[in-house]
């Protein structure tokens, strides 16, 4: 039978609409469209087998509904993004070894504060039942890091990390190797608090968890790139399309350590942003006009304002460590996503005409209360033997940032 052309013209449109009847059938059947790690439908996209979503039927595929992290206490979110990271200011020293470069971070989590003393003393008490007298000691921060032949700092020596009055104070005198076993103590110990509080089966593996969507990521040392990103905290200066009016010196607006005005910020107009020592013989001011600069030595870990990304005292307080190996042009060999530098890959200690340098050196990174305001910007970088200790360097830990959109 041969069709008109009228005839043919109606029977394609009936063709058409049937057949964007049955394809809209086919997009609105549950288990296909877009797929999310919160929706992740009934059915595969590309076998179309039913799912399984009972976690403790094991003789079919199973698919959680359930995509979260739980970063745990204490922790900031920080949002990642392109950064320019390096020395911004002059380089009065003439290290060369942190010049400006573009790099991408990662979504993360931060500590909002430094590890305090009472912190590490719940670390010790805990860690007396599962290690040896000797290993003990070995965990304890060095108090001798207050003694000094020619300085009377007895006080600090025999109270600082004991005494209650200085419980929420950072913890002094703790290695890079100590703030590194806190770090994994700390995990073991939140992610077994967490399995009790979310009644999470004592017996499925960490690999079982993640795959049942229950994130419980490491707590570590961040890099040196994270502590420097977070430091800056460059959110609130961008314009127009990506564009990013100024840059920042230290953790804050401006060029001074006072703080210039009176806004978003608690305190007042003039008050320092940052608890270090202001020149030579000078940690705090005179008597009676010592305005906020905290204590002589150290201060109280929420005492000053925090940073646009709520973290308190990323510029002074104390120094802090890294989980970097030190090297001079560690910028030089970088990734320019999630840099870090693990040992002395790309860059060996035969390099250099000097015996200083090892895999066992690390950085640390923020200037302290015996620092002048110079180290407080966030692109200087100094160095020590990972199992040194004094009394102006702490630490804080970070976590990644596991899935969509940070979640």
């Amino acid at each position: 039978m041969r069709l008109s052309n009228k005839n043919f013209g109606l029977w394609m449109g009936v063709f058409l609409i049937a057949s964007a009847s049955i394809l809209s059938s086919c997009n609105k059947t549950p288990g296909y469209g877009r797929r999310t790690a919160d929706n992740p439908g009934k059915n595969s996209a590309t076998t179309g087998a039913e799912f399984n979503f009972d976690d403790k039927d094991t003789t079919q595929f199973f698919v959680s509904k359930n995509a979260e992290q739980i970063p745990g206490p204490n922790l900031k979110f920080i949002q990642g993004g392109r950064a320019v990271l390096g020395s911004q200011e002059e380089d009065v020293m003439a290290f060369r070894d942190n010049l400006e470069r573009t790099v991408s971070i990662s979504n993360f989590y931060m500590d909002e504060t430094e590890i305090t003393n009472n912190d590490f003393r719940e670390f010790i008490f805990d860690m007396k039942k599962k290690v040896s007298a000797d290993s003990l000691l070995k965990l304890e921060p060095s108090e001798n890091v207050w003694t000094g032949a020619m300085s009377f700092n007895d006080m600090y020596q025999s109270y600082y990390f004991r005494f209650p009055g200085f419980n929420f104070y950072p913890v002094a005198g703790v290695s890079w190797s100590q703030a590194h076993t806190y770090s994994k103590w700390r995990t073991e110990y939140v992610q077994d608090l967490i399995r009790k509080e979310r009644e999470l089966d004592s017996t499925f593996t960490k690999t079982q968890l993640i795959e049942r969507g229950v994130a419980l990521a490491d707590y570590r040392l961040p890099t040196e790139a994270e502590w420097e990103y977070a430091a800056k905290a460059m959110i609130g200066t961008q314009y127009l399309d990506e564009n990013q009016e100024y840059g920042r010196i230290y953790p804050w607006d401006g060029r001074g350590v006072r703080n210039p005005y009176n806004v978003k910020r608690k305190g007042k107009q003039g008050d320092f942003l940052a608890n270090f020592k202001r020149g030579r013989g000078d940690y705090g001011g005179i008597s009676g006009n010592q305005r906020n600069d905290g204590e002589i030595i150290l201060t109280n870990v929420y005492d000053m304002a925090p940073n646009d990304f709520g973290l308190y005292h990323m510029a002074g307080n104390m120094n802090e460590w890294v989980q970097d190996v030190y090297r001079p042009l560690s910028f030089m060999d970088f990734d320019d996503l999630n840099p870090v530098r693990r040992d002395g890959v790309l860059d060996d200690i035969s390099n250099y005409e000097t015996s200083v340098l090892s895999d066992d050196l690390r950085v640390y990174k923020g200037g302290s209360w015996k620092d002048v305001a110079y180290w407080l910007a966030p692109g200087t970088r100094r160095f020590m033997h990972q199992d040194s200790s004094t009394n102006n360097i702490g630490f804080r830990c970070a976590m990644i940032s596991i899935g969509e959109k940070g979640k």
